[in-house]
């Protein structure tokens, strides 16, 4: 364990990375089942999918960036590639580009280092799959974000080197690492009724449970083909915006008075309330300033300005969701949506799967930086019974029993 960090002992960051990875894993399969035409109307209705949800690449891999924090202590790339072409599946859904370049790594000794590069023409992949699985290692680092951000650049040069891929997996780091950090300086009331213990020593999944969900909200959107190919995306020029408001003829303009796109006027939603003090706002103003000039860092700013609206619909035509699975396609929605519902997972994951696209990584990823608030903000038991158990290979890596 590196000493820059001697406050949190390896089973504080251990406890930390794997609630996430629960957010994540929860939300990864839950998402996934939306894909299946069969359960769509229980989206439209919010009721749960029938059976045991089973989880993507998305939750595969952030289990190898897990075991590697556990094993090294920081963001070690050559572990990390060994890591995820030893436990490649390729029944996951990985996208094509990264399918063929683990079977290399795995089959015939290639090296991450000339072959994620040279993916899309020489340009490194941008695509989502660095942020998908990066949400535990924010939680290990939340005692210092920027370091975060900093060794998530790392995890995802190992399979997504074009500098968005790289600013959005910054991007995702440090929420995580925000939100994780704002639990702890909360008070510590113990898990509340019905939220899911992030692990399970002896079999990996949570404590039986049950607990009932409501409410309805629209669906839309199917998962578009075509893997990581590479679509969309350029930084926007123009200067910062501020957190919170807009401006308009040199005053400001709060939430509840803006316009409407339609030209009519929105109402003043409300976001749910976070855990602690750290407001929407504050969360994405925090990683924005730690996210380089890009096209993601632009979409931060649109999702700033976006917050206070509450149609899920609007905010991805402006946002995106996924649909293209590149990074800046999905990170400034994942965002919008994981700061308008800190300490609401339930609520976070019907708003973002609500939207379509590539339901089971947004969900995957919000999922993973809402889990990190602490107890109150796990996933529902009922939620996490459902969903298929973290693989045993970590379970080993960390020397818990089978």
């Amino acid at each position: 364990m590196s000493a820059r960090f001697p406050a949190a002992s390896r089973d504080e960051r251990i406890s930390r990375a794997l609630a996430s990875l629960r957010g994540v894993a929860v939300g990864d399969a839950l998402g996934s089942q939306f894909f299946v035409p069969d359960n769509l109307p229980h989206l439209r209705r919010r009721e749960l999918p029938p059976g045991t949800w089973r989880w993507t690449d998305d939750t595969e891999m952030a289990a190898s960036v897990v075991a590697v924090l556990a094993a090294c202590g920081r963001a070690d790339q050559d572990a990390l590639a060994a890591s995820f072409a030893r436990h490649h599946d390729f029944d996951r859904g990985y996208g094509p580009a990264v399918n063929r370049m683990l079977r290399l790594i795995r089959q015939e000794g290639g090296d991450w280092r000339e072959l994620a590069p040279a993916l899309f023409d020489g340009q490194g992949s941008w695509g989502n799959g660095g942020a998908m699985r990066v949400a535990p290692l924010g939680a290990w680092f939340a005692d210092d974000p920027e370091y975060a951000a900093d060794e998530a650049a790392r995890s995802a040069e190992v399979t997504h080197r074009h500098p968005e891929a790289i600013a959005g997996t910054r991007a995702i780091a440090a929420a995580t690492a925000f939100v994780a950090a704002a639990a702890q300086g909360a008070t510590a009331a113990g898990p509340v009724p019905g939220a899911a213990p992030a692990w399970d020593a002896a079999t990996g999944a949570a404590h039986d449970g049950r607990q009932q969900d409501a409410g309805e909200q629209q669906a839309g959107g199917e998962r578009q083909g075509g893997g990581e190919r590479q679509s969309g995306g350029q930084p926007r020029a123009g200067g910062e915006r501020q957190a919170g408001y807009q401006q308009q003829g040199g005053s400001r303009q709060d939430a509840g008075d803006r316009q409407d796109v339609g030209g009519q006027q929105k109402s003043d939603s409300k976001t749910s309330a976070p855990p602690t003090s750290l407001s929407p706002e504050t969360l994405l103003v925090r990683v924005h300033d730690l996210v380089p000039r890009s096209a993601v860092q632009a979409g931060l700013r649109r999702a700033l300005d976006l917050l206070d609206y509450a149609d899920v619909h609007t905010v991805a035509a402006v946002l995106g969701c996924g649909r293209r699975t590149s990074t800046q396609d999905t990170v400034p929605f994942t965002l919008w949506a994981a700061a308008r519902h800190l300490g609401d997972f339930r609520e976070a994951i019907w708003t973002t799967a609500a939207a379509g696209g590539d339901m089971d990584t947004t969900c995957a990823i919000v999922g993973g930086i809402v889990a990190a608030g602490g107890p109150g903000s796990a996933p529902p038991r009922e939620w996490a019974d459902r969903t298929e158990a973290f693989p045993a290979w970590l379970r080993e890596s960390l020397g818990w029993p089978r």
